[in-house]
């Protein structure tokens, strides 16, 4: 099967939904080719705004664009919107709560070749710290689409966590997605491995292999890192061991999410598996995803290590 990136889905649900919600607006500084916008702005030409090379006047006019009713996406590499763009968004989206959804693409280490400079592993951290914000991290194409529309529908900012490689579709079209709900992809007894976006995918690999050796493994994907699904979380405590899987920084991201509700409701033993404080650096994405131990068999070799 071949494999979609996730960036990829969120043009076409873009351009599906256009149809279908005539408020939305898109908005891009200079990378919608990039960003798959380009595929709105063909089909919607006149409620689509390039505004250049210009992440915070693209948060801004977006938040403009949220005060006369309309719908508005603003989209650009995560390294940008998160980093170049936090003030626009800590102070004219999520500080008057307005209904704007930053839909950010190239995220994580899988940006490859790019580089340390464009490879953001600490998005999450800074997105999910903003009052009134929603962050949303897909698995594959299918939950993206899904994940996009849920964005359109809810009323207030939301953070779309989107990335540039190809990845295995897991879901089918009936998959039901809902924002701030967890979902048990697998049932375990002896630990439950908690993922998001690409990691989902290696988690119920994992899970496979932990299987031979005689661990069954509870998977939860864990698509929406705020509101985090508490109740989905102590649920899989109940296997008496947690591992978490990311493609972001262990500080502040889905690990650091899940070990506060489990500090606060049930203790319970667990391991983060993604970038351990590093940056990342220039490389094929695969060999990246080696280097910085983020595959199956890194969730395996955390997964024993906790169950010694």
């Amino acid at each position: 099967m071949a494999k979609i990136a996730t960036r990829e889905a969120y043009g076409e649900a873009l351009a599906q939904l256009g149809e279908e919600i005539k408020d939305i607006v898109v908005l891009d500084a200079d990378l919608s080719g990039s960003t798959k916008t380009s595929v709105f702005a063909k089909k919607f030409p006149e409620r689509f705004f390039n505004v250049g090379i210009a992440e915070q006047n693209l948060m801004g006019t977006a938040a403009g664009f949220a005060t006369c009713g309309k719908i508005p996406f603003a989209s650009t590499f995560a390294v940008f919107a998160a980093g170049r763009a936090f003030e626009q968004i800590r102070n004219s989206i999520c500080y008057p709560k307005l209904n704007v959804k930053i839909a950010a693409t190239h995220a994580g280490i899988t940006v490859g070749e790019d580089g340390a400079t464009h490879q953001s592993i600490e998005d999450i951290a800074v997105m999910r710290a903003l009052p009134n914000m929603t962050v949303i991290s897909p698995a594959d194409d299918v939950e993206t689409k899904k994940a996009v529309r849920a964005a359109a529908l809810h009323d207030g900012p939301v953070y779309l966590r989107l990335g540039r490689m190809g990845v295995e579709t897991i879901f089918d079209e009936d998959y039901e997605f809902e924002i701030g709900k967890g979902k048990i992809l697998r049932e375990g007894k002896d630990v439950a491995i908690i993922a998001t976006g690409i990691m989902v995918s290696e988690a119920l690999k994992a899970a496979e292999l932990l299987e031979k050796d005689g661990i069954d493994a509870m998977v939860v994907n864990m698509h929406t890192i705020k509101p985090i699904d508490e109740e989905v979380i102590l649920k899989a405590a109940q296997c008496g061991a947690i591992v978490t899987a990311e493609e972001h920084s262990i500080l502040g991201g889905l690990g650091s999410a899940v070990a506060e509700v489990l500090a606060e409701k049930m203790p319970t033993p667990m391991r983060r598996v993604g970038v351990k404080d590093k940056f990342g650096q220039s490389g094929d994405p695969k060999e990246l995803l080696k280097l910085y131990n983020l595959t199956a068999e890194d969730i395996v070799s955390a997964t024993k290590e906790l169950k010694k």
